[in-house]
Parts: structure tokens; C-alpha cells; sequence
């Protein structure tokens, strides 16, 4: 893996014969107030998997409905990156506090979690949250959070590592299976190179701003997803550009949808729901939840 300048970029006859890696989906998601869904398990969650949902957001300070509410979720885990912004966040695990931008928070719901959050300050938030899967081993697992402040987020040429490992940086945050989660930043014209870790067929890329080259146009507020193989990707930026980058090993189970949570099997979903009710109950309680 590596990231080169354009005027340096090695041309062999072996890469100019090689097609480009086919894009073979691409969206503009839906958007709702501040939120653009681009992904989620009844769409390309299906070709994604692990990485079910993405959310492209952008906060407004004092605009309306900026505020999520305490909700569940169970059998996944949610990575909450911000590029611009800073978030308030609370769970039910007792952890609180303020994830400021250019840091990661990553939540593992496993048998079952509430949380919530909203943004602070007058700062406007550019950001994205993903969900990923987790393997039957984690999904009934004890919740879990996880925060790196942003010096504590690992870097290796233009990518910064959010989840798993790049070239010589890899994140403090445990994957919960083999994927890489990416933050790139590319000055106008500047070329790059990924190549999959073994085994990493799944890939997708999503452009927060500026625009990306990949064989086929990219544009801001664009997710594509990549064909099934171990290809490496190249990209060049037109103007500066910012994107998240996700690869992964297939994830080999069925996604059993609730409405806040993805399991295995019907059984797991069942269980973890269970569960949901019961810390809701908890949280009512205790005066946390209307």
C-alpha cells in the first residue's frame, strides 16, 4: 500500500494493460434533516456486509432536530467519525463525554445498548457513522465503548486509520473481523494507490468533499461499491478531496433485521431484543428514558 505523487506514480506496462477495479454500485443515499443515509442492510448492506449502514451527516448549530434521542441497538457496532465538529455522546454503559473532531468513537452494541447523541458548540459537523456486523462470537457480547482522541488516531501518508491497520498504522480500536475503516485526504491532482489486505474482496468508498477519479467519477456525496476481488484501487483527486474507504472479508451470515439491530439468525435477533427491553425498562427507571 502507498501513496505517491502524481509525478511519481511507477507506469509499467502490467498497470497500464490492467483495467481499473469495476465500480459496479453507486448512490446518493437518501437524506432526512441532517442525515444522508447511503447504505443500509436492505440495500447494498447485502452486497457490503460486514459494513451494513453508513450515514453521511451534517450538522447546523441551533437547527432543529440535530438531537438523537436515546435509542437501542444490539448486534452491531457503530464507528462515529467527524472531520469538522465536535458530539456529545452518552450510553448506557455509563460512558459520557464529548467526541471531538477528528476523533473516534466506537460503540459495540453486542447483546444489547442504549445511547445517544447531539452536537456541541457553534462549530457546523461534517461527518460519517458506520455500522458494522458482528461475527456470532460478538453479537451477544458485553456492550463496549471505545474513544480516541484525534493525536490518538494513527496515520499513514494521506489515510488516516480509523478501524483496523493501513501500511504501518494500525488503529488502537479492535476490529471486530478483518476490515479496514480509512479516512483519506487528497490535495487536488494527488494520486493513491489501495491494495486490500488478503482476503478483503469488500470495498467501498464514500466522498465527503471534492471529487474523486477511480476508473469513473466520484462525486461528493457519492458511496460506490467496488467488485468482488483483491484488486488494488487507484484514485486521483480533483480538487482537494476527503473520503472514507472501507474493505473487508465477506461476512458469511444472513442479516436478521430489527429495527435497531442486525443479527445472525432469528434466535440471536430475538435474544438481543430481549434484552433491549429489559435495559429500557432499567433506564426508565432510573428516570434516563421518557
Amino acid at each position: 500500500m502507498s501513496a505517491l505523487p502524481a509525478s511519481t506514480e511507477p507506469a509499467t506496462a502490467a498497470t497500464v494493460a490492467t483495467a481499473p477495479r469495476a465500480i459496479v454500485h453507486r448512490t446518493r443515499g437518501s437524506t432526512h434533516g441532517p442525515v444522508t443515509r447511503l447504505m443500509s442492510p436492505g440495500d447494498l448492506g447485502q452486497v457490503l456486509k460486514p459494513f451494513v449502514f453508513l450515514d453521511l451527516v451534517h450538522f447546523q448549530p441551533g437547527a432543529a432536530g440535530q438531537n438523537f434521542g436515546m435509542h437501542p441497538h444490539s448486534g452491531i457496532a457503530t464507528l462515529t467519525f467527524l472531520s469538522e465538529g465536535d458530539v456529545r455522546y452518552e450510553d448506557s454503559t455509563g460512558q459520557a463525554g464529548v467526541l471531538p473532531a477528528g476523533g473516534v468513537e466506537l460503540m459495540r452494541a453486542g447483546a444489547g445498548v442504549w445511547h445517544t447523541g447531539a452536537p456541541v458548540g457553534d462549530v457546523p459537523g461534517r461527518g460519517f457513522q458506520l455500522w458494522v456486523a458482528l461475527p456470532a462470537a460478538l453479537e451477544h457480547a458485553h456492550a463496549h465503548s471505545q474513544y480516541l482522541a484525534p493525536a490518538q488516531v494513527p496515520q499513514d501518508g494521506p489515510a488516516r486509520v480509523l478501524l483496523g491497520r493501513y501500511g504501518a498504522a494500525q488503529s488502537a480500536i479492535a476490529a471486530p473481523s478483518s476490515m479496514a475503516y480509512l479516512s483519506v485526504q487528497l490535495r487536488d491532482g494527488e494520486r493513491w494507490r489501495y491494495t486490500p489486505p488478503e482476503g478483503h474482496s469488500v470495498a467501498w468508498v464514500a466522498v465527503a468533499s471534492g471529487q474523486l477519479s477511480a476508473g469513473e467519477p466520484i462525486a461528493a456525496g457519492e458511496l460506490v461499491a467496488f467488485a468482488r476481488s483483491g484488486q488494488a484501487i487507484d484514485f486521483a483527486a480533483e480538487g482537494d478531496t476527503h473520503f472514507v474507504l472501507g474493505s473487508a472479508a465477506p461476512h458469511p451470515h444472513a442479516l436478521v433485521l430489527g429495527s435497531y439491530s442486525v443479527h445472525t439468525s432469528a434466535e440471536a435477533l430475538a435474544r438481543g431484543e430481549a434484552e433491549i427491553r429489559r435495559l429500557g425498562m432499567q433506564l426508565q427507571q432510573a428516570g434516563r428514558l421518557g
